[in-house]
């Protein structure tokens, strides 16, 4: 099973198997509805968490290389210094590897593709 559940009464929600993450910019109250809906549908589904294992009330969340806080999504400050201090790249496939893993990020950069023009026209 991969996928439980997704726009459950118009709130997001993504849901696995091993991990499961809520994010809801809405007061407090509206989160803990939405947190109860959310268990009701696991027990109705016969879905059990772990408690010991899951976090609540979380102000700000490391997830998969990016930073879910009140402000939004952004991208970890270790991917960022990883970038910075990476060695200069010498061959094409250095640059195009390059490319596809700035690439990933791209959302988070503006004008992305007016900056990465020059190193494209490398490979």
């Amino acid at each position: 099973m991969v996928q439980v559940m997704g726009l459950v009464f118009g709130y997001w929600s993504h849901g696995r198997q091993e991990k499961s993450m809520v994010y809801i910019k809405e007061t407090k109250e509206d989160h803990e509805n939405h947190l109860r809906l959310k268990l009701d549908f696991l027990r109705k589904e016969k879905l059990y968490a772990k408690f010991s294992k899951c976090e609540f009330w979380l102000q700000e969340v490391h997830f998969l290389g990016h930073v879910v806080n009140h402000d939004g999504i952004h991208v970890d400050p270790s991917k960022i210094e990883a970038v910075k201090s990476w060695k200069a790249l010498t061959t094409p496939s250095e640059v195009r590897s390059f490319l596809g893993l700035a690439g990933y990020d791209r959302r988070f950069i503006e004008n992305f593709y007016k900056i990465v023009k020059p190193l494209t026209s490398l490979t």
